[in-house]
């Protein structure tokens, strides 16, 4: 008589859609160390990235200084630098877009997205873990960017907490534009086009704002797309938390910036809930 022996079977691999959030944040995790890795061995990425936001430091601070007239300051060059310097950093932190955006198009083109998909891990983590790595990126570029800033002549007048706030501000609208990036990078063919999508609408979008000159200055009809534009919003939080406004300084009668601060995470947070919900169910569509 013959004995016939089960063999247990083994486990099923976990499925993408049955991973919890405890493995999600691990994944998502190991993704962000893999492209923090990947900037490491680039360090020209990270040099090149620290470049144009200097050059705009100095050579607005310089050119421009003196030149604009700023409500409550006049012509004073020293009080439009600490009035720039807002908009500096928000531009700055809105240009990490480029990062996943270039970043992910460069991965699909290669086919190293494809392998991802091919691993029982968080369908969301490839993308969660690239804008954790391309946050850390921005926060580098911000302390390297506030060094040089302080060497031009601006200052923190409010204390360390608000000028921590401040950062956190940056920090949120810098990480909501990463998704942005990864959207676009995932609806793009190639590398090339990602840099250019991403970055062409940023600058109506910094520059049609009160980060280099007040509203007031503008045109009627120009003035409320600037005063209700989420930039705007960011720059004057910046501000008034660093308190670089000069004093006597009344800001337009639009809620965005007559409440800064609060317009400011409104605004980040839902770019965040709607990109991540459109980035990630790109990602689920391109997977199928």
């Amino acid at each position: 008589m013959t004995t016939t022996t089960e063999r247990p079977s083994a486990a099923p691999a976990p499925v993408p859609g049955n991973i919890g959030i405890g493995q999600t944040v691990h994944d998502s995790l190991v993704i962000a160390k893999r492209n923090l890795l990947r900037m490491m061995r680039i360090p020209e990425v990270v040099i090149f990235g620290l470049i144009q936001p200097v050059m705009f430091v100095v050579l607005f601070s310089y050119v421009f200084g003196g030149s604009i007239n700023i409500p409550g300051a006049g012509l004073d060059a020293s009080a439009y630098r600490e009035f720039l310097m807002g908009g500096i950093f928000a531009q700055t932190v809105t240009f990490a877009v480029a990062g996943p955006s270039i970043g992910i198009a460069e991965d699909m083109s290669k086919g190293i997205v494809d392998r991802f998909r091919s691993l029982p891990i968080a369908r969301g983590a490839v993308l969660t873990g690239r804008t954790f790595a391309d946050l850390v990126q921005t926060a580098l570029i911000l302390l390297v960017l506030a060094v040089v800033a302080f060497l031009v002549g601006w200052r923190i007048h409010e204390g360390p907490l608000k000028a921590l706030a401040a950062f956190g501000v940056l920090l949120l609208l810098g990480y909501a534009f990463t998704w942005i990036g990864a959207l676009i990078g995932q609806s793009v063919r190639t590398p090339e086009a990602a840099g250019s999508a991403g970055l062409i609408w940023l600058f109506p979008l910094t520059f049609i704002s009160v980060a280099f000159v007040p509203s007031e200055n503008m045109p009627g009809w120009l003035q409320p797309v600037a005063e209700y534009n989420p930039f705007s919003a960011v720059v004057m939080a910046v501000r008034d938390l660093f308190g670089n406004l000069p004093q006597g300084y009344q800001p337009p009668d639009a809620w965005p910036l007559q409440h800064p601060v609060l317009a400011s995470v409104i605004y980040s947070v839902l770019i965040i809930v709607v990109f991540r919900t459109l980035a990630v169910r790109k990602y689920k569509s391109n997977a199928g």
